[in-house]
């Protein structure tokens, strides 16, 4: 077996620069295939992990993943919004340890706004259970002490150059309107947070008071006409908050989590519905995953074409290696050695293109990690591979080794004397 390992070592190297290009089309597939499987994964944990520590969401009727999206990733927008004293009746149920109120629907070139509390900062959780942190500066007070403060997430000040005490000026709605600038009410830049691999890094957060006060001169999503209430004029008005977009509950008990839903179903006054964070996900998951198979499915057949590339190679190389094999034969090499020596190249070519992806991937990921972090404002944690990536680089291996059957069982079928015979 040594010496058949050796002879296949040495003849793939006497044929390397045909094979160079098998080795690369196989670390292809294989990094497509593990890169594909890792950010699956990766979306996954970090989705999950967004709301680690929120045990409802709740807001006006609507789908659940629609929710969800909304009020913890900003992604659509809410079909209505819930009143205050919703908020309130549900923060006094005997079940609920606390509520934390979101307002959205203003931006901030491109980056969405979210009006919430300063118990955001203390009971919002991402990760493994970890709380919110500042890099810089300090958080917003409730009311009008810090109505027109905001604070800042980590991409949103990296990105646009914010520093503490420089103001900034919010939109109404996605911003695509210069007319819609809140220009007359800017906002401080007050605290900026700690990176956390989530929407809240690309989000600029203001109290729940100073979302009231910029929309005082405003009625149904327009300014009033000749009715414009300066920044000073705001601070003097009643900014306590109408309605919000959603609130992020968390329960004294876990195990009453379908009691409060069911009891946040049933409310009267309007129209309301809870969901746990869990299962939206999995709702989401189940319509994304026909996505997810197509991508997993095109992999699958790019690995394929590399492997049918390594059967065409190894093919094509028998007609120069007749007179090889002939010899080998000769010395007292039996068909099943010629057999296991050809499955033993196409094994050593297929394990160093996996080899190649696998390493391709992790450089990739890590490398690449901060840009995708910027660019999806999801954390790539460097990873030894998961179960699954080990499946997949032994399947991509067996099927080589398979693959190399083919060309095995044409060179058992070539006669002693083919070989030898000398050709004109």
């Amino acid at each position: 077996m040594k010496a058949l390992l050796s002879l296949a070592t040495r003849s793939a190297w006497n044929r390397r620069y045909t094979l160079v290009l098998v080795v690369l089309s196989i670390a292809l597939s294989t990094l497509l295939l593990l890169g594909i499987e890792r950010i699956r994964h990766q979306v996954r944990d970090s989705f999950a992990q967004t709301v680690s520590g929120t045990d409802l969401i709740v807001g006006a009727r609507t789908g659940s993943v629609q929710l969800l999206l909304h009020a913890v990733f900003h992604v659509g927008s809410a079909t209505s919004n819930m009143r205050w004293s919703s908020v309130q009746a549900l923060a006094e149920h005997r079940s609920v340890a606390w509520v934390v109120p979101l307002s959205l629907g203003d931006s901030h070139r491109g980056r969405a706004v979210v009006a919430t509390t300063a118990a955001f900062f203390e009971h919002f959780r991402h990760g493994r259970q970890q709380p919110l942190q500042l890099a810089e500066g300090r958080r917003f007070e409730d009311g009008v002490p810090g109505v027109f403060d905001a604070v800042l997430g980590a991409e949103v000040a990296r990105s646009l150059g914010y520093r503490l005490g420089q103001r900034l000026v919010l939109s109404h709605g996605d911003g695509a309107i210069a007319a819609n600038d809140h220009a007359d009410k800017p906002f401080t830049v007050v605290g900026i947070l700690a990176p956390t691999g989530t929407p809240v890094d690309r989000t600029v957060h203001i109290n729940l008071a100073g979302m009231q006060a910029l929309h005082l001169d405003w009625m149904a999503g327009a300014p009033l006409p000749g009715r414009a209430v300066p920044a000073e004029q705001a601070l003097l008005q009643d900014l306590a908050p109408r309605q919000v977009t959603a609130v992020l509950v968390g329960l004294k008990s876990r195990g009453r989590v379908f009691g409060v839903q069911r009891a946040v179903a049933e409310f009267e006054a309007e129209p309301l519905m809870a969901v746990m964070p869990g299962v939206a996900l999995d709702e989401l998951w189940e319509v994304v995953g026909a996505g997810e198979q197509g991508l997993q499915v095109m992999s699958a057949l790019v690995a394929l074409v590399s492997l049918a590339g390594l059967v065409a190679v190894i093919l094509a190389g028998l007609e120069q290696r007749r007179r090889e094999l002939a010899i080998l034969r000769a010395v007292g090499a039996g068909p099943r050695q010629i057999l296991l020596l050809l499955c033993l190249e196409g094994g050593l070519v297929t394990a160093c293109g996996v080899l190649l992806g696998a390493l391709a991937t992790a450089a990739l990921l890590l490398l690449g990690a901060p840009l995708l972090a910027q660019w999806t404002g999801i954390g790539f944690v460097p990873e030894a591979p998961r179960p699954e990536e080990w499946l997949l680089m032994g399947a991509v291996l067996a099927a080589g080794l398979l693959a190399s059957l083919v060309p095995g069982w044409r060179a058992c079928r070539l006669a002693l004397a083919d070989g030898l015979q000398p050709r004109l």
